[in-house]
């Protein structure tokens, strides 16, 4: 039985091991980026960095990104916020593939690029906006090109 109000917390519950953290991270991991971009860290995994990626797993998506109390939109939307804030560009460009995954829509995105302006500094936003700019390009590119060659 679990504890009342326990359903908060996601995958992290009272008698939840480690692995059951983690496997749950993964799994919300996978769903948010995609699995070839998880594929490609776990494949660049070596002694230095497997404890780094083992805590991003179990900590930011076992025990953050599985929690109900926000939806994935609005999680993405924070994060935009806070790469955009941190001037972290690749970890932006990242996460808006993974926010148009989780159902923000390029509008919505650029209306969070737009308040960062504000909060964040028109500097700031300027490069996101072209951090995004090429991302969807990017995107745009890669449909036209599975479209020309049949799949």
């Amino acid at each position: 039985m679990t504890s009342p109000g326990a359903e908060r917390h996601g995958v992290v519950q009272p008698a939840a091991t480690s692995k059951e953290i983690y496997d749950g991270g993964m799994v919300v991991r996978r769903e948010v980026l995609g699995d070839a971009h998880v594929d490609r860290a776990t494949a660049n995994m070596d002694a230095f960095t497997e404890d780094f990626q083992d805590m991003i797993t179990r900590i930011a998506w076992g025990g953050i990104w599985t929690r109900p109390g926000l939806t994935r939109q609005m999680r993405s939307a924070v994060t935009l916020t806070a790469m955009v804030a941190h001037g972290h560009w690749e970890e932006l460009a990242m996460h808006i593939r993974a926010a148009l995954t989780n159902g923000l829509s390029r509008d919505e995105i650029k209306e969070i690029l737009l308040q960062t302006a504000i909060y964040c500094g028109v500097p700031s936003a300027n490069t996101a906006f072209k951090t995004a700019q090429q991302v969807f390009h990017e995107m745009d590119n890669a449909v036209i090109d599975t479209e020309r060659n049949g799949q």
